[in-house]
């Protein structure tokens, strides 16, 4: 196609934008507040799923250490529980530590410190924090399987839980993207059709005169795509700031709530991209290649 051909098509689909507005604008809106649906779902799916792994990452895992272990193999204990796939962090605690805070826990009761301080029947043991809860029951194990660890106590019926919560979460969420996803392309393809269709006399005259399907259809095709990605840049607009202004205003209202899951959002930093990927690939696959693909019926003159 020569370049003069390819200007005035697209010119021509530009034309075409404003010519039918109302129609235009209908599918824009259309399009606009389902892109926003579904940010809002794939937010609160992203949030939620943060705040119970935010949960599931403040229970350490205790790895209790044989008694009478060499320095030498201390240390090679401590170089193979920090090299264990998925540990985060280990904090050693000595015997001394835990009678140390086990007795000013019970100050007012009885004094451990000078009961046990010649016979700690206390064992050194490390705290141990994984990346992925859903990993701890391998995790453990590995843990175990370590020369010099006596026993690993970890939290796995409350791991078991949080995993489920967040199995759940992720299928409400992600499933009501989907969703809605399908409600977008179900409503724009018909306000496509019910376009074209409003058009079929002017693609009859087009074809009837000599001109080829591409010609007919690159014009349909320009005015699905820069409806669609219009669309795309308010709804990435409207869900970023919006989201923006929310991040912000649950850092400066802070709460025992709040505070209990992190104190914070997902910052918006670690998602802008997705929105602003998903709405521009979907309105330029659902108007775009939509637009072009409606018309294919009516080329048959």
């Amino acid at each position: 196609m020569r370049f003069s051909s390819f200007t005035y098509l697209v010119r021509q689909g530009l034309h075409n934008m404003w010519a039918n507005r109302l129609m235009t604008f209908a599918s824009m809106g259309v399009l606009t507040v389902c892109m926003i649906l579904i940010g809002v779902a794939y937010l609160l799916g992203a949030n939620v799923d943060s705040i119970v792994e935010y949960i599931g990452n403040q229970n350490e895992t205790v790895v209790y250490l044989d008694d009478g272990l060499t320095e030498e193999q201390l240390a090679s204990v401590d170089s193979a529980i920090r090299s264990t796939p998925g540990v985060v962090s280990a904090t050693y605690v000595s015997p001394e530590d835990v009678l140390a805070n086990y007795s000013s826990m019970l100050d007012d009761y009885a004094n451990m410190y000078e009961a046990f301080e010649n016979d700690n029947p206390f064992s050194a043991n490390y705290r141990v924090v994984v990346n992925d809860i859903t990993q701890l029951d391998q995790i453990s194990e590995q843990l175990d399987q370590i020369e010099g660890v006596a026993d690993v106590h970890a939290p796995l019926e409350l791991s078991d839980a949080f995993t489920a919560i967040q199995k759940v979460v992720n299928y409400v969420s992600y499933g009501l993207v989907a969703v809605l996803a399908i409600v977008s392309i179900v409503v724009i393809n018909n306000t496509i059709r019910i376009t074209v269709y409003a058009r079929r006399k002017e693609i009859a005259i087009m074809k009837l005169v000599g001109a080829t399907n591409g010609f007919i259809r690159f014009p349909f095709f320009v005015e699905g795509t820069t409806s669609g990605l219009i669309s795309a840049t308010i709804a990435s607009g409207v869900v970023c700031g919006a989201y923006y202004a929310a991040c912000q205003w649950y850092v400066n209202n802070p709460t025992t709530f709040s505070q209990m899951f992190g104190g914070q959002l997902v910052p918006l930093l670690d998602v802008w991209y997705y929105i602003v990927i998903g709405f521009f690939a979907l309105g330029f696959v659902l108007c775009g290649i939509g637009t072009a693909t409606s018309i294919r019926k009516h080329l048959n003159v």
